[in-house]
């Protein structure tokens, strides 16, 4: 028979047994627990986002208040673009230590993915309030406000974060191309020439070159856009290389440039484009239209290729089918596009007259109409339905459409001309010398028609640039 005191013993045996157990037990799980976590972590370092997605919703039912798993599963659907996943969990995580900075950063990006712009801005903020002195908040911050487009905003966290950290090449690149785009052109030749000396980049002579350029200095512009397209030969470099010697009218040169673009990425719209530009612009006519072609046939929606392609077959009208289907498909792409009807319209009119063959004046007639009626104030539609009519010797209907192009435009000298000789043939000779006299004055303005064209080259040259800034 056993004693009290032996049954008090004996409890107390089992109770420290007990213990013992459910405390090896609770360590074997914890240790567990931390084992499935550190395998999520390597899955996730491997790039096997699924993988880690699936391990840490398991783990999570027995830690749903831990900051370390709720901040890598939020990293871990960021990283599969579920972003509203990746948000719920970095919130979570933001919650349970919301004096993270690091934490606050991963939430602004994820809510700057998820296009939630304001949110994502108040995070960056108190990101850096955390850490105003930590190059990373400071640089997250002048990136954001970049990304917003507010650059004077950002210029003076980028600054610092430069101050803090001088050997830093990414966010040094961003800072000189905010000074850049800001007009401060001294700080930016300076923080790219000091970036040069730690790691010298064909983004860096690009972005050098737009300095230069931008400060007057077009032989140094020229010869860094040509270092920048040597030291890396992208479409990006070789465009901006060959645009430059086109804007500044080194024709053979850039043709070169262009031609070897070409060749190295065939499937380049604005390269091919850029190609036929020079090409008119040096009077190789038939060469240029070949190149705009094959622009149209690489992108048939550009509005810009057929602007020049337009330009080229005025000077050349031959290839009149190839040109003729070209516009014919854009005018279908865009029916209600005034310049697509009124382009059509011009290239059958053009076209069968260079072949020898009959015109269908109806047909030309109804797509310069509906040019006009899609847009009234298209200049040219009225000019050449008037000159469609007065070839018909239709005066009465002819002189009202040159009115209206006047009315709209009153520098075209050859509209003047056109205006007059039908006033004559209706008897209205004052009216007739009228316009004749102002078709000579014009005449001698005829140069602000070649600075016209020039503006029209530059406008197509830098809307098709892609800025360094634009970089990931």
């Amino acid at each position: 028979m056993v004693s009290n005191g032996s049954r008090f013993r004996l409890f107390i045996f089992w109770s420290v047994v007990g213990c013992a157990w459910f405390a090896r037990a609770e360590q074997d799980q914890s240790q567990k627990l931390d084992r499935q976590f550190q395998s999520a972590v390597a899955q996730y370092d491997a790039g096997h986002y699924a993988e880690a997605a699936n391990q840490l919703e398991d783990l999570l039912p027995h830690v749903p208040n831990n900051f370390e798993v709720q901040e890598l599963m939020g990293l871990v659907y960021a990283s599969l673009t579920q972003d509203t996943k990746a948000i719920e969990h970095l919130q979570a995580a933001v919650h349970l230590k919301p004096s993270s900075a690091a934490a606050r950063t991963n939430l602004a990006a994820s809510l700057t993915h998820a296009g939630k712009i304001e949110l994502a801005g108040e995070q960056f903020l108190k990101a850096y309030d955390l850490e105003p002195r930590e190059y990373s908040s400071n640089h997250n911050l002048g990136e954001f406000y970049i990304q917003s487009e507010k650059i004077e905003v950002a210029l003076p966290f980028l600054e610092r974060a430069q101050h803090i950290n001088p050997s830093s090449y990414d966010n040094g690149f961003d800072l000189a191309m905010a000074d850049f785009t800001t007009g401060r052109i001294a700080a930016a030749r300076q923080t790219v020439q000091t970036l040069m000396k730690l790691k010298d980049t064909g983004e860096l002579h690009n972005l050098l070159a737009q300095i230069d350029e931008k400060d007057g200095k077009y032989v140094e512009a020229a010869n860094e856009f040509e270092a920048a397209a040597h030291m890396d030969p992208s479409e990006d470099n070789l465009f901006d290389w060959g645009s430059e010697l086109l804007l500044h009218r080194t024709y053979e040169p850039a043709i070169e440039v262009f031609r070897q673009a070409t060749l190295r990425f065939p499937k380049s719209p604005r390269l091919q484009i850029g190609l036929g530009m020079v090409l008119y612009a040096r009077g190789l006519y038939e060469d240029a239209i070949k190149a705009l072609l094959t622009a149209a046939d690489l992108n048939p929606s550009d509005p810009r290729c057929y602007l020049f392609l337009s330009r080229a077959y005025d000077s050349s009208p031959n290839q009149a089918a190839e040109v003729t289907k070209r516009f014919q498909r854009y005018s279908v792409l865009q029916p209600n596009n005034a310049l697509a009807q009124y382009y059509y319209a011009m290239s059958l009119w053009k076209g069968k007259r260079a072949e020898g063959s009959g015109v269908d004046l109806q047909a030309v007639e109804a797509l310069l109409m509906k040019s006009i009626t899609l847009n009234v104030s298209l200049t040219e539609a009225h000019v050449q339905l008037g000159n469609l009519y007065a070839d018909q010797h239709q005066y009465e209907r002819s002189i009202p459409e040159y009115e209206r192009a006047l009315a709209l435009n009153p520098n075209l000298p050859d509209t003047h001309y056109r205006l007059g000789t039908n006033y004559v043939h209706v008897g209205q000779k004052d009216k007739a010398q009228a316009e004749f006299e102002v078709y000579q004055k014009l005449r001698a303005q005829h140069m602000a028609e070649v600075d016209k064209e020039r503006a029209e080259v530059q406008q197509f040259v830098y809307g098709s640039k892609s800025s360094p800034a634009s970089k990931p």
